[in-house]
């Protein structure tokens, strides 16, 4: 997978449509529709074997969430984090959540 390198800070995000929506899931095995509205957004759960892998993969996100000044919600578990991402400047999803999403698997592949 090629990800893309695209500087947030310098693109006005929009929010996608419906369609555009549908079509980047299908682009993202495992990443789900969660909320409605302004509260809209993709989640995913990625399970390990204990917590120091779990911490380690929340570490990592959180590196490259704050590089890309995008940050997502997390629910940390012993053996399993569950990552929500939206654009709360667009009130719903953007292009940067699905980018941040790719990079998240990204970091497990």
């Amino acid at each position: 997978m090629t990800l893309k390198k695209t500087d947030w800070s310098k693109v006005a995000r929009r929010a996608l449509t419906p369609t555009e929506i549908v079509t980047k899931l299908t682009e993202h095995p495992g990443w789900k529709l969660s909320g409605d509205g302004a509260n809209v957004a993709i989640e995913k759960a990625y399970g390990f074997a204990n917590y120091y892998e779990t911490i380690s993969f929340v570490n990592a996100l959180a590196f490259i969430a704050n590089a890309l000044d995008h940050h997502p919600d997390l629910s940390v578990h012993y053996n399993r984090c569950v990552v929500r991402f939206n654009t709360h400047d667009v009130k719903g999803l953007s292009e940067t959540d699905f980018e941040c999403a790719a990079r998240a698997d990204a970091l497990l592949a």
